[in-house]
């Protein structure tokens, strides 16, 4: 079942504080902050105005109805009128000032996002799963322009008009406004509780969220494998079981969510019912007038949906409080460091390993490295195939090259430069690289294989990289040639046929230093001779890595490295090693040979 790899879970985040949470999202509304603090002011000139309706009522029934006086009456009706019509209209225009800059803030978030994970090592994406990823680009984004379109300016709103309502209340009759308090203090212990509480779950059910997306989307890139192998029930049990997972966690925030709203009806409801009561008998004593009884309950009820509504506000900020750190577990996350520095230039001395170790960084500590003193030298010009055992760790080693992965220890020359000393980006306009697995994206083929050259590479050079790879044929029998859509990951097409157009993608822009990672796997015998013999021709311009499981392959290289146990265990052409090592004979007959031997 897939996991995400989380370096914070359940316990920091319960440890976590809200406020300083949130807060971290200040950069992003800070340009936005004029409209946001306007439309909060709206907000509160609107619900502060629902707090003269009683005072309205008040004169209403202590002049016009006591002494009859229907123009009075109808002057009262008319004052409420507009005092409803002008709330509604400056709620509507706070919903207005909102929408447009939070829209801007969530894109701002999910560009900010997509750039880093961009610039992420690649062990970062070998220990994150898809779906996570994906559920911190969507569904948290989400939540946290929920959180500022709403609750942040709700809270806002709801304190300062309670805090109105309260001085409202003690102006009216303090003693009444006491017992109207009393609540306040079990309140606001309940709502430490909740909130304490809500927190642990909500982390519970984004998390689940994100491993139910990377089910789905496994299903869906997966589609020929599970139908292949008749394993769609196993997985709809997987999903049917991650579905339940995060229907109890809801449930469970459902439960919450609904012991904390009615504790906060329940107890206002109360004090407004002993109010009720304790005004009433005052009323008939002759203490208290009937319209200040009346202003007085009415203030008191336009302040229960302040009251009320804390406990939702209160859930709605937590879930944004946790889509934020789910956010910002990403963000922290260190991207690849640059240390260059000026490089003395020096005449072409091709790529060279120098005593190379690598580890992965999450491999156990006291585990041996993958790669252990790797001494290699590739001349200008010349093409070296790397040969070994499953697990031998050529495709690591290649993948050093272009600082997909940094080495351990010892270093990597390119023309006498240290790899880790230049810039990425200049480093990988010298290296093109050709994956076992090739990846395309859901565009057209000629972006595609553009995706290798520079951007002022035209037609004849995209002719020329497909003549090379034996992709042209095919293309041209496609509806719309090199602008015919591949679809999701290029499945329309053949394995093979995306073979070719990795290929063609890792040729198209000429590069100094070409590394190729089983590039003709896929092909059969006679496209992989077409291939082979225009690769040629590429191979004599540039200084070439080739993985290499086949003879075949083997021979479009001057020399050939085996690379047994981490370690380059011989380097020689392809006849002396057939004849001097036993491993690489076996390697490239496919039998396993004596023990004698």
């Amino acid at each position: 079942m897939p996991t995400e790899h989380v370096p914070t879970k359940e316990s920091p985040t319960a440890e976590r504080s809200t406020v300083r949470t949130l807060l971290r999202l200040w950069p992003y509304v800070r340009p936005v902050r004029a409209r946001l603090f306007t439309a909060a002011f709206v907000a509160v000139v609107a619900s502060c105005l629902s707090l003269v309706i009683p005072l309205v009522l008040k004169w209403l029934v202590d002049g016009p109805v006591t002494d009859g006086d229907t123009t009075g009456v109808w002057f009262g009706a008319l004052y409420l009128l507009l005092l409803g019509v002008t709330e509604a209209v400056l709620f509507g225009i706070r919903r207005w000032l909102v929408a447009r800059p939070l829209a801007g803030v969530e894109a701002s978030m999910r560009a900010d996002l997509y750039r880093h994970l961009q610039r992420l090592p690649i062990a970062f994406h070998d220990r994150w799963a898809s779906g996570q990823l994906l559920s911190r680009g969507t569904t948290d984004l989400m939540l946290v322009r929920l959180f500022l379109a709403f609750p942040l300016t709700f809270l806002l709103v709801n304190g300062v008009t309670i805090l109105v309502g309260y001085a409202v209340l003690f102006a009216q009759e303090w003693t009444l406004g006491l017992v109207l308090l009393a609540p306040v203090a079990p309140m606001v212990i309940l709502c430490s509780l909740f909130e304490r509480r809500y927190s642990v779950v909500s982390r519970r059910a984004q998390d689940q969220v994100g491993d139910l997306t990377t089910v789905v989307e496994e299903s869906v890139l997966g589609i020929r494998i599970v139908k292949g192998f008749g394993r769609h029930r196993n997985q709809a049990e997987a999903f049917r079981n991650l579905s339940e997972q995060l229907r109890t966690t809801e449930l469970a925030k459902a439960r919450l969510l609904a012991w904390i709203w009615a504790a906060m009806t329940l107890l206002p409801e109360l004090a407004v019912g002993a109010t009720l009561v304790l005004g009433t008998i005052r009323v008939a004593d002759g203490e208290l007038s009937a319209g200040t009884l009346v202003a007085f309950l009415s203030t008191a009820l336009a302040l229960r949906w302040p009251v009320e509504s804390i406990g939702f506000l209160l859930a709605m900020s937590q879930e944004a409080a946790t889509a934020t750190d789910r956010y910002f577990e990403v963000m922290d996350a260190p991207e690849e460091q640059e240390t260059t520095r000026e490089q003395t230039p020096t005449t072409p001395t091709g790529l060279l390993f120098s005593d190379v170790t690598f580890s992965y960084p999450d491999a156990p500590p006291d585990s041996p490295p993958l790669l252990t003193a790797v001494d290699l030298h590739i001349h200008p010009g010349e093409t070296m195939a790397l040969v070994g055992a499953t697990g031998s760790g050529k495709t690591t080693l290649t993948a050093l090259v272009s600082r997909l992965h940094e080495p351990t220890g010892g270093r990597i020359l390119l023309d006498g430069e240290d790899i880790t000393l230049m810039p990425r980006e200049r480093l990988r306009s010298l290296v093109s690289m050709a994956f076992e697995e090739p990846t395309l994206f859901s565009t057209s083929i000629g972006e595609n294989i553009l995706m290798g050259a520079g951007e002022d590479a035209a037609e004849p050079e995209l002719a020329r990289a497909l003549a090379v790879a034996q992709a042209q044929s095919f293309v041209d029998r496609l509806p719309e040639g090199t602008a015919t859509q591949v679809g999701e990951q290029g499945l329309s097409l053949s394995g093979g046929q995306r073979q070719r157009l990795a290929l063609a993608r890792a040729v198209i822009g000429r590069p100094r230093f070409l590394v190729l990672d089983d590039p003709l796997s896929a092909l059969d015998v006679h496209t992989e001779a077409k291939v082979e013999a225009a690769l040629r021709e590429v191979l004599r311009d540039t200084t070439a890595l080739v993985v290499a499981h086949r003879p075949s392959t083997v021979l479009l290289a001057d020399r050939v490295a085996l690379l047994s146990g981490g370690r380059v265990a011989a380097v020689g052409t392809h006849h002396e090693l057939l004849q001097q090592n036993p491993e690489y004979a076996w390697l490239m007959s496919g039998e396993r040979h004596e023990e004698s031997r």
